[in-house]
């Protein structure tokens, strides 16, 4: 990320450059200089997520309630210092950096890949030096924030440009984040958070003027520097060239030395600076267009720039906008920009969705990728928000750019939307948007289970409350979908929810298994992916659900579903798995129920078939106990230690069978493509389709 190399050298080669800062006494000379003005801090959500998420647990779906707590402590910590915190997320990728976030994602992909070679050989979590961050971390990060009070924005441009905007233009007293693209930007003072300590409130102050001077540049000669050394828009693959001449050069002068590419590389920019055009520097044509855009992106609203003179960006066109009523536009706009929805606006305005690295363990050819499980209600998120005239269909695609092993990301996958309907017709997105009636209610309700195909089913879950609502969506969706789940997947999955809404983050961190299962590991990540799918649907039809129900602290435990999910896979009875409390068990016996009749209807019966966890493990429910360290006490309403359970089930049309039979034509030849390795069959959620 950043500027290649740049980091590392102002730490090594110009220590100077960081300074050691107290943030108190920061906070109280801006608050002197701007008159009382509460100091602010941009704060980069991105480059937190790893700051932030310190549980011991991380492969198995997230301690969701145990990272809430952690924001929680990170925010009273900056309100005791007086100072207010804005936190940005990415919430586009441009084009032009796309090949870049392809890059990084597979180069995740080989990251997950160790990480489940680790957990097959070893039976446990790896060590820290492997970490990586639990799937939709960044996604559910926002809606905690926000639940927390405090003030979120999610970019509809670049992220760091958005930040440095903001920073600049409301005089932020600095910008907490991780990149040094904040050295280049000329705006607020660019603060470490891998280098914060919360407890002085203390961290590294990244120095631009002093690194101007050490590099004996103009601060408006950096962005020129940066481009030069490489970025996210210049590939440093397409430098080689000027980069091995100006090492020579500098050598030829007698000044090679540690870290002589930067140095090299200043005195390169610092030879053309005196004549301040872009133009003059010795680049081949593609190379300075590059570099013409590079530095294009360092330059903030309002400010000047010698090397050359570029126009405002236009504001980003709606590629959908024919299809969709403007004040619907209008209002994703908004609600993205504020952090309350997701896929909606990257749909309508860039006509593009993406989704990251998630936990799938590549070795392991019987569960689906989530892309593909969760494709069919993206096909009606689709349908329903972009309604053309029927002669006017087959212009309207969909571009996804999701993560999953075999996917070379070479090109999107090209996905048509689904002719969506409800039994009421088809549905009006103002009625479903803006509308509060309790006709209109009803409407968005009925929507947002048809999004799941689960439309018959509306009316049975009204005991349940919104999370358990949530869960039986979700659970009976992965049921009818995948069907490699079995019935003790299913027991684990619902048990762990029930018993999450009773115990606090602290029980929940003394959570305890004998060891990791990579099969369970990918079901806890598969969960979490299809909240984030809850989430897009509930945005898309006007929110029938409390977001807050369907958030994973409300649903989910990593470290809870795994130790059920070993428990169910050594025929734990539900009394075990909801540790012997009646009510809970009451709870569980309810939605499970709802669940198997859901299943049933759609002829699907869930079948048991108690996986062998771990090899030369125990086998049977007397050994299992006899394995384990902690012991339950069985006493009713005692939570005890967490044990460990799995379950699974099936679904309707198996989710990945064949590819899908998209028309291809001759203007979008890669239509319906999926270019996968052969890894799984390929899937067609709906066999019915042309």
């Amino acid at each position: 990320m950043g500027v290649r190399g740049l980091s590392n050298f102002t730490e090594t080669c110009c220590p100077e450059t960081c300074v050691n800062v107290d943030l108190r006494q920061m906070a109280a000379d801006h608050r002197k200089s701007r008159h009382g003005g509460a100091p602010t801090l941009a704060v980069d959500g991105m480059a937190c997520l790893r700051h932030w998420y310190g549980c011991s647990a991380w492969v198995h779906g997230g301690q969701w309630k145990e990272y809430v707590r952690a924001l929680e402590g990170f925010c009273a910590a900056f309100s005791a210092a007086g100072i207010r915190l804005v936190f940005f997320f990415d919430g586009t990728v441009e084009e032009r950096k796309r090949p870049e976030w392809v890059r990084r994602r597979l180069s995740v992909n080989k990251d997950v890949a160790k990480v489940f070679k680790h957990i097959r050989c070893h039976g446990q979590q790896p060590g820290r030096d492997m970490f990586l961050i639990p799937p939709a971390l960044a996604t559910f990060s926002q809606f905690a924030l926000k639940d927390l009070g405090q003030e979120v924005r999610c970019s509809v441009q670049e992220g760091d440009y958005e930040i440095a905007s903001y920073a600049n233009a409301h005089n932020c007293m600095g910008i907490l984040a991780q990149d040094s693209d904040f050295l280049i930007y000329n705006t607020a003072p660019y603060l470490s958070v891998a280098k914060l300590s919360l407890a002085t409130m203390t961290t590294v102050l990244f120095s631009r003027e002093k690194l101007c001077g050490i590099l004996q540049l103009q601060q408006t000669d950096l962005p020129v520097l940066a481009c030069v050394l490489g970025n996210d828009t210049v590939p440093v693959s397409k430098l080689k060239h000027v980069h091995s001449n100006a090492i020579r050069a500098y050598r030829e002068k007698g000044l090679g030395n540690w870290g002589e590419k930067v140095f090299a590389l200043a005195d390169f920019v610092r030879g053309f600076s005196a004549l301040g055009a872009a133009a003059c520097l010795p680049l081949c044509d593609s190379v300075r267009d590059l570099v013409l855009k590079g530095m294009q992106s360092y330059v903030l609203p309002g400010q000047s720039f010698p090397w050359a003179n570029f126009q405002l960006s236009s504001p980003k066109v709606c590629v959908m906008e024919k299809f969709v009523n403007v004040d619907v536009l209008q209002a994703a706009k908004q609600k993205h920009m504020g952090a309350e929805c997701i896929m909606v606006y990257n749909l309508l305005f860039d006509g593009a969705v993406e989704c990251s690295n998630t936990f799938e363990d590549e070795e392991n050819s019987q569960l689906p990728p989530q892309a593909l499980v969760f494709q069919p209600i993206r096909e009606n998120i689709y349908g329903l928000l972009l309604q053309p005239p029927s002669d006017r269909s087959s212009e309207i695609f969909v571009k996804e750019w999701f993560v999953f092993p075999g996917n070379s990301l070479k090109e999107p996958r090209i996905i048509s939307p689904k002719p969506f309907t409800v039994s009421a017709g088809r549905p009006d997105l103002k009625v479903l948007w803006f509308n509060n009636d309790p006709e209109s209610r009803r409407l968005s309700l009925s929507t947002f289970m048809a999004l799941l195909d689960l439309e018959r089913y509306d009316k049975d879950f009204y005991r349940l409350d919104g999370p358990l609502m949530a869960v039986f969506c979700l659970v009976t969706y992965m049921a009818l979908q995948v069907r490699q789940l079995v019935l003790e997947d299913l027991n684990a999955y619902l048990s762990q929810a029930v018993c999450i809404k009773f115990k606090s983050h602290t029980e929940l961190q003394q959570s305890r298994v004998s060891h990791v299962d990579p099969r369970a590991v990918q079901l806890g990540s598969l969960f979490i992916r299809g909240l984030t799918h809850l989430v897009a649907a509930n945005s898309a039809c006007g929110s029938p659900f409390n977001m807050e129900d369907l958030m994973p602290w409300r649903t989910f435990d990593g470290l809870l579903f795994h130790s059920k999910y070993l428990m169910a896979h050594c025929s734990s009875t539900p009394e075990d798995l909801l540790e012997g409390n009646a009510s809970w068990i009451s709870q569980f016996q309810s939605l499970r129920d709802l669940v198997l009749e859901a299943c049933t209807s759609c002829g699907r019966t869930m079948q048991s078939s108690p996986q062998n966890t771990r090899p030369g493990g125990p086998t049977n429910k007397e050994d299992f106990w006899k394995d384990r360290r902690p012991h339950y006490s069985g006493t009713p309403g005692h939570c005890g230690s967490s044990l460990q359970n799995n379950s699974q089930y099936s679904r309707r049309p198996p989710i990945y069978v064949q590819e899908h039979q998209y028309k291809t034509s001759t203007r979008h030849p890669n239509r319906g493509k999926y270019h996968l390795a052969p890894r799984w069959p390929q899937h067609n959620p709906r066999p019915d389709r042309p």
